[in-house]
């Protein structure tokens, strides 16, 4: 059994979507067990911006038994690439995880020194690292911060890449088949796998092969919420061989509603009738041209329906609403809609009663945030895995809709508020929202006493030598 001093280590991409959910991962494993200290790395990066300062602040302080350890600046990384998003940075990011070898080297090596390191849990941009884990004799855990759905799909790709000599973005219109995938266009394959021929492609099949080695799968998701591709993981048709690692699916992995993220925004929420608010958030990568916040703007005045828009412009950070949205919109929306330019915790409006419908760019976090809150959702996806998330969430999950992007690449006000009224006001639309309550529940029953989030998470700690806390001890709440 493991001792007092027994650690493991996370080792995330330093962006913020991919430290938190591993930090959660942290937390949880502090919930479950008396026997680890969790040691997060973080990788000085261009991308690592002030607000992952005060995030490491902040639990530093909550949970004194989660400690961080920062590796130097690596040379030759610089913000413009990864800002605003781009098909490089893919590319950078791995090579920016593979350049830190040799510092998480000599990292672990000094956490040896004074403690055990019972494993190593990575994400799939730190694949590369494998090795100095094999080096020094600590098992290497995949840690997928996004669906099961994309695990399988990554582990069969060597597969389909031996089956076919084509790229996909040469296959336009036609249907692609992974295990544990519903049949998909091939436009939606995630960011990064469209050409065959370009390196960013050669990474994630070089990701794929290395990743299959791995002594473990750790995923943010819950059997109920995607059984196909669970199952396929399970059954092992995702490789040739049919030898998956163990699989523990243990979500869902979401910060908790701390309720102090734009007081005034949530003031106003609790005002409105229950069920009645549209809410619109795009994460924190991209931001709109002008053009689209004023399609934006207007399908949201055609629908006639309450929102609550976090807006974000890329043509003038600090412009004013007025100069960036229609004339007289603000004054003829006003009472019935809310446009916010400042931070707002999206957990906090996430669980308010008044929320009746979500717009967003299909993050996983932001999925996972809307499925435990019960929100029935307009998918909207922009880039990475996201129109790959888009197809889980409307044709697997069937927990949204989805909108149609016009040939300039904007979804119209038309579009927008079409899918709106579909969601708010159809017997579909209905449909999708008991289910999206149904999914809630099996979200908090998955962390309960005997749920399937729970036994996954109890059957790691014992691989990995853990003493467990009593299980009436082990709880979970989801939002």
């Amino acid at each position: 059994m493991g001792a007092k001093n027994d650690c493991i280590v996370l080792y995330p991409y330093p962006a913020m979507g991919h430290l938190i959910s591993m930090v959660e991962l942290g937390k949880r494993f502090l919930d479950l067990t008396e026997s680890f200290t969790v040691l997060v790395i973080v990788a000085e990066a261009p991308f690592v911006l002030p607000n992952v300062d005060a995030y490491i602040k902040i639990v530093s302080e909550t949970h004194p038994s989660i400690v961080f350890v920062r590796i130097p600046p690596l040379p030759y990384f610089y913000a413009d690439d990864y800002y605003p998003p781009r098909l490089r940075t893919i590319e950078l990011a791995f090579e920016f995880m593979r350049a830190s070898k040799p510092f998480l080297r000599l990292a672990l090596q000094a956490i040896s020194l004074f403690t055990k390191v019972r494993a190593l849990f990575l994400d799939f941009f730190g694949s590369p690292v494998m090795d100095v884990a094999d080096e020094l004799g600590i098992p290497p855990y995949l840690f997928m911060a996004s669906p099961a759905a994309q695990m399988a799909l990554f582990l069969y790709l060597p597969t389909m890449h031996l089956n076919t000599t084509a790229s996909f973005k040469d296959l336009d219109g036609s249907l692609l088949e992974f295990p544990g995938l519903p049949l998909f266009p091939a436009a939606d394959i995630p960011q990064g796998l469209e050409d065959r021929n370009k390196k960013a492609y050669q990474e994630f099949l070089e990701m794929s092969k290395r990743i299959a080695r791995a002594a473990g799968f750790v995923i943010n998701t819950f059997d109920p919420l995607e059984p196909r591709a669970v199952k396929a993981l399970a059954d092992g048709v995702c490789l040739p061989d049919g030898r998956t690692p163990p699989c523990y699916t243990i979500g869902p992995l979401v910060a908790p509603d701390k309720g102090d993220g734009g007081v005034e925004c949530l003031k106003w929420l609790d005002s409105q009738p229950r069920k009645s608010v549209v809410f619109l958030s795009f994460g924190s990568m991209i931001t709109f041209p002008t053009e689209q916040l004023r399609e934006i703007a207007a399908g949201l005045e055609r629908s006639g329906r309450r929102f609550l828009w976090v807006l974000r412009s890329s043509d003038d950070k600090d412009a004013d609403l007025d100069a960036l949205l229609p004339e007289g919109f603000l004054d003829r929306t006003r009472g019935r809609g809310l446009v916010w330019k400042s931070w707002t915790e999206q957990a906090a409006v996430l669980s308010r009663e008044s929320i009746g419908a979500f717009v967003t760019h299909c993050g996983w976090n932001s999925i996972l945030e809307g499925v435990c809150a019960g929100v029935p959702m307009v998918a909207w996806p922009l880039y990475a895995e996201q129109r790959l998330i888009k197809v889980l969430v409307v044709e697997e999950m069937k927990l949204g809709v989805s909108v149609e992007f016009e040939k300039r690449g904007l979804v119209s006000a038309g579009e927008l508020e079409k899918r709106v009224r579909e969601l708010l006001e159809s017997e579909e639309g209905n449909a999708i929202r008991e289910r999206a309550e149904v999914m809630k529940a099996k979200a908090t029953s998955s962390f309960r006493e005997g749920g399937s989030s729970q036994r996954a998470f109890l059957e790691l700690a014992k691989t990995l030598g853990a003493l467990t806390r009593p299980s009436k001890e082990f709880t979970f709440t989801c939002l």
